[in-house]
């Protein structure tokens, strides 16, 4: 048959689509996982944080999961990119509700998992990029820690790094780089001292070294490591394409799903970071596991 019909399509292969993808496995229904192989956190030697994985490199975790997916037989893999997905009626009985094009070449489902993910839309800061993931980070949780109570400095976006500014100091003395992106008011800045944080206005002009700050005044900051507040976007437009509905999250929309992480679109679920607000590796893996369950439930007893 040229064009077989999957029981599930997951198009994002990263730690939600192969959770999602494991317990769609152990109930023996047939999935396709396209990935184009652009993990957010691929920039990271090590990920922390997730039980029996602290310090492990992400791309051995990812890896390790793929290879356990794909022992089960009606797991497939496509590497590529999903061009275009939409909706379609089944006029011959077969059951496809959805066809997604990869390189000219349709593949066809009875569901779809979104786990696409997001991207980072990181500041212009000559030096930083080079840094992400290394010694310029978004998570303290992830991070913080292995800063060993070192200086810490962090880069303000916006007032949202309020909240990054006053978390900071319980991983390391903490110094605010407000770089022209607001003005603490009265109360903030109290709020700030209650802290210990360091305040400085001074913008910033690079970061050099392992985590120096080059200032306009040409002063330089070292620090042991650097936290910035990122917004962040779709890694896809497929979301967009079906009309999904979304949320406005603190600093990016995702896409919206009920408790089962189906969307506003009957048989399209969704997970991982571009369904949630909060990221990290193990809260992928559990929303993952969560919209397997829910497309199998889905499969059983949904209609499209």
């Amino acid at each position: 048959m040229d064009n077989p019909i999957h029981d599930v399509i997951i198009i994002g292969g990263s730690y939600g689509g192969l959770s999602a993808a494991l317990q769609l496995a152990r109930a023996r229904r047939d999935v396709l996982i396209i990935d184009e192989g652009k993990r957010r956190n691929r920039f990271a030697s090590h990920s922390h944080g997730f039980l029996t994985q602290d310090g492990v490199d992400p791309a051995v975790i990812a890896a390790d999961a793929r290879a356990q997916v794909m022992e089960y037989r009606t797991v497939n893999w496509l590497s590529a990119r999903a061009d275009s997905t939409a909706r379609i009626e089944p006029t011959d009985g077969s059951g496809a509700n959805f066809e997604v094009m990869t390189n000219g070449r349709k593949h066809l489902a009875r569901r779809l998992l979104l786990a696409t993910g997001v991207k980072d839309i990181l500041p212009r800061i000559t030096g930083l990029e080079e840094r992400w993931g290394k010694a310029v980070f978004h998570c303290p949780y992830c991070h913080g820690y292995e800063l060993d109570q070192g200086r810490i400095g962090v880069i303000a976006g916006s007032e949202l790094s309020m909240h990054h500014a006053l978390m900071l100091p319980d991983w390391g003395p903490t110094t605010f780089l407000i770089n022209g992106a607001f003005e603490p008011d009265a109360e903030q800045l109290e709020s700030l001292a209650a802290r210990g944080v360091t305040v400085e206005r001074c913008p910033i002009e690079a970061i050099t070294g392992h985590a120096d700050i080059l200032l306009a005044d040409r002063r330089t900051l070292p620090f042991a490591g650097l936290f910035t507040l990122t917004p962040f976007e779709m890694s896809s437009p497929i979301a967009q394409e079906l009309g999904l509905d979304f949320e406005e999250g603190p600093v990016g929309s995702v896409i919206r799903t009920d408790a089962m992480k189906e969307t506003s679109m009957p048989g399209v679920f969704a997970c991982g970071d571009a369904a949630r607000p909060m990221a990290s590796v193990a809260l992928a893996v559990g929303d993952g596991n969560l919209a397997g369950a829910g497309l199998h439930r889905s499969l059983m007893f949904g209609t499209v």
